[in-house]
C-alpha cells in the first residue's frame, strides 16, 4: 500500500524509535500503562548501562516517561511511554506494516530480444 503523496513508507518511519533496542523498549512499553526499569532490561535482553542509555535518549525525545522512588528503601525507576510516544510507535508500526504490505510493482517491459 503506497501512500503516492508522501513517497515510500520509509520516509515514515520514526528514526529515533527504529534502532532494534529503542524499537523493543517501545514494544514492551505499549502493552502496559508502566513497567519497572528492571521488567523492560529482562524482557529486552540488555544491561542496564545498555537501557539507561537508551531510555534516555527516547526521554528526551518525549517519548518515554521515566519516574523514580522508592520500594521500602530500594530505589525504584519505572518507565512509561507518553502519549507523545504512543503516537510515534503506533505511526512507526503502521509505517512498517505498509512496507511489509503486498505492492503492486510494474511488470517488467517485454523483451524484444528472440530466445
Amino acid at each position: 500500500m503506497s501512500d503516492l503523496a508522501t513517497g515510500h513508507a520509509r520516509h515514515r518511519l520514526d528514526e529515533v524509535i527504529h534502532a532494534p533496542v529503542r524499537f523493543s523498549i517501545m514494544a514492551a512499553l505499549a502493552q502496559v500503562d508502566e513497567a519497572e526499569f528492571a521488567a523492560v532490561r529482562d524482557a529486552v535482553e540488555v544491561s542496564d548501562s545498555v537501557l539507561s542509555r537508551q531510555v534516555s535518549l527516547l526521554e528526551s525525545h518525549r517519548y518515554v516517561h521515566v519516574k523514580k522512588g522508592y520500594v521500602g528503601k530500594r530505589p525504584r525507576t519505572w518507565l512509561s511511554l507518553t502519549k507523545t510516544g504512543r503516537q510515534a510507535y503506533a505511526a512507526h508500526l503502521a509505517a512498517l506494516r505498509d512496507i511489509a504490505s503486498p505492492t503492486t510493482l510494474p511488470p517488467p517491459p517485454s523483451s524484444t530480444i528472440d530466445q
